[in-house]
C-alpha cells in the first residue's frame, strides 16, 4: 500500500480497528509509515488526555445534575482601567463535550475566538450582561460584577435551578437559583470555563471597537488593562469617556 492509502485507511477505520493498523504500521520497513503510525499515535493519546480533562471538569455539573438545569456564570474585565465589565451564563447540553474549553485566561485569543462560535452554536442557551464604566463609577466595580451577572442569568431559557459561579455568591439572584461558589471555578467547571470565554471575547470585541473611537489609547491591545503603554496614553491624551474615573483618582 502507498503512504497516500495508508493515510486514508487510518481515517476511515473503526475504533476496534485502529490499534491492529498502528501495529501494522509500526514493523513496517518505510520509515515514513512508522513515522504516519507514531503521529497517529500520539495524536489520539493527546485526544483521550484531552477528553479525560474534560471529563474531570464536569464533575461538578454531574454533582448537581439532580437538581435540574445547571448554568455556569463568570465575568471578564473586573481589573481594568477603562470599558465595561462583562458577565455571561451559560447552560449546556448533558454529556456536552467541547474540545479544549478551559479558563479563557489560559487560551490564546485565536482559540478563544473558535471556542466562542462553538459554544454559541451548542449551547442551550447563552446569556451576556454588559455594565458600562459610568455604573462601575456610580456603585463600584463589585457591585457591577454582580449586576452585570444577574441581567446574563436573567436572559436564561430555561430558568436554570443551580448556578455555578466563579468563587462567588451572586446578591440579589432568585432564591429558587441554588447557588455554587467554585473558587476557581473557570478551571474546575466546564460550564463556568465556557461562561469565561463567552464573557471574555465579547468584552473584548467591545474594546476593539472602542479601539476605533479613540486610536491614541490602543485598547485593542491592552483592552483597557493598566499596561504601561495605556497609562502613558492617559498622562498624555487624559482621559477619555471609557474610562472608570473612581479606577484612576491616583493619576488624575
Amino acid at each position: 500500500m502507498t503512504m497516500q492509502e495508508m493515510k486514508e485507511q487510518l481515517e476511515q477505520a473503526g475504533n476496534a480497528e485502529i490499534p491492529a493498523l498502528l501495529e501494522l504500521y509500526k514493523k513496517d520497513p518505510r520509515a515514513g509509515v512508522r513515522k504516519l503510525a507514531a503521529d497517529h499515535e500520539r495524536r489520539r493519546l493527546a485526544l483521550e488526555k484531552e477528553y479525560r480533562r474534560l471529563y474531570d471538569m464536569t464533575a461538578y455539573e454531574r454533582e448537581y445534575e439532580a437538581l435540574g438545569v445547571i448554568c455556569g456564570i463568570d465575568e471578564a474585565g473586573r481589573g481594568p482601567l477603562a470599558g465595561p465589565v462583562a458577565a455571561a451564563a451559560v447552560i449546556l447540553p448533558e454529556d456536552c463535550r467541547i474540545l479544549y474549553v478551559n479558563d479563557s485566561k489560559k487560551l490564546s485569543e485565536k482559540r478563544r475566538e473558535e471556542l466562542y462560535e462553538e459554544i454559541r452554536e451548542k449551547a442551550v442557551s447563552v446569556g451576556v450582561g454588559i455594565v458600562s464604566p459610568g455604573r462601575i463609577d456610580e456603585i463600584n466595580i463589585l457591585q457591577a460584577t454582580y449586576e452585570a451577572m444577574r441581567e446574563a442569568v436573567s436572559q436564561l431559557s430555561p430558568v436554570p435551578e443551580v448556578a455555578l459561579n466563579d468563587a462567588v455568591t451572586i446578591p440579589g439572584l432568585s432564591p429558587e437559583i441554588r447557588q455554587v461558589p467554585i473558587v476557581k471555578g473557570d478551571a474546575k467547571s466546564l460550564s463556568i470555563a465556557a461562561a469565561s470565554i463567552i464573557a471574555k471575547v465579547t468584552r473584548d470585541r467591545i474594546m476593539r471597537e472602542y479601539d476605533k473611537l479613540y486610536p491614541e489609547y490602543g485598547f485593542a491591545g491592552h483592552k483597557g488593562y493598566g499596561s504601561t503603554e495605556h497609562i502613558r496614553a492617559i498622562r498624555e491624551h487624559g482621559i477619555c469617556p471609557i474610562h472608570r474615573r473612581s479606577f484612576l483618582k491616583g493619576l488624575m
